[in-house]
C-alpha cells in the first residue's frame, strides 16, 4: 500500500463529519493493487458493530454473487471496498436509513485516484448506480441493461434479503447477469 492511500484511509477511518447519534464508525477497505472496487451503500448495524465490510448476510450473497470466496474478497490488495455512506446511518421505519450524503463528495474521489489498478467497479445498490451512472434507468433495468452501462461498470441490486423478492420477480438475474458478473470479476481479478 503506498503511504499516501495508508494516509487517506487513515483519515477516512478517523472521519466524524456526520451527526450520528450512535457515533461514527467508517468501515473501508482498500489496497493500492486492487483490481475490484465494489461501490456499496452503506454498513448495517452487523457491520457498524464489527467493523468488517458486509460481515452479515448481504455479505455472504454479494460473494455468491461475484464467486469470490471470503480470503479473495477481504484482501484489500485484489479487492477494495467502498460504500457511499461509510457508517451505519441508523434505522428508519421500514429498513436502514439511506447513506449520509456528506461521504462520498468527501472521499470518493480522493480514494479513486488512489486505486490505479481498478479494472471493474460494481455499483451495488440505488445509491451507488444513480452517482455513477446518472443517466441510468430504474435500478432493475440498469441491472438488467448491465452490458450498456458506462466502461468498466457493473450496476447490481443491493443484495439483502429483499433482494431474493426481488430476483424470483425478475429470473433472468440469476441466469444471465450473475454468470457474467463471476465472467467479469474473475477477468478483472486474474
Amino acid at each position: 500500500m503506498t503511504e499516501a492511500l495508508a494516509a487517506l484511509l487513515d483519515e477516512v477511518r478517523a472521519c466524524r463529519a456526520c451527526p450520528l447519534a450512535h457515533g461514527p464508525r467508517p468501515v473501508v477497505q482498500a489496497g493500492a493493487t486492487a483490481r475490484l472496487l465494489i461501490i456499496s451503500q452503506a454498513p448495517g448495524s452487523a457491520v457498524q458493530a464489527s467493523g468488517i465490510p458486509f460481515d452479515d448476510p448481504s455479505g455472504d450473497r454479494l460473494r455468491d454473487w461475484t464467486g469470490l470466496g471470503p480470503a479473495a474478497f477481504y484482501d484489500p490488495a485484489r479487492v477494495a471496498l467502498m460504500p457511499m455512506g461509510f457508517c451505519y446511518p441508523g434505522k428508519g421505519p421500514s429498513a436502514d436509513l439511506p447513506p449520509r450524503r456528506e461521504c462520498a463528495p468527501l472521499w470518493h474521489d480522493r480514494l479513486r485516484a488512489l486505486l490505479p489498478d481498478v479494472r471493474l467497479t460494481l455499483l451495488v445498490g440505488h445509491h451507488a448506480i444513480r452517482h455513477y451512472w446518472p443517466a441510468a434507468p430504474s435500478m432493475t433495468e440498469a441491472v438488467r441493461r448491465w452490458a450498456d452501462a458506462p466502461a468498466a461498470l457493473f450496476p447490481l441490486p443491493h443484495p439483502s434479503w429483499r433482494s431474493t423478492i426481488w430476483m424470483r420477480r425478475h429470473p433472468w438475474f440469476e441466469a444471465q447477469v450473475l454468470p457474467a458478473l463471476r465472467s467479469r470479476v474473475a477477468a478483472a481479478l486474474g
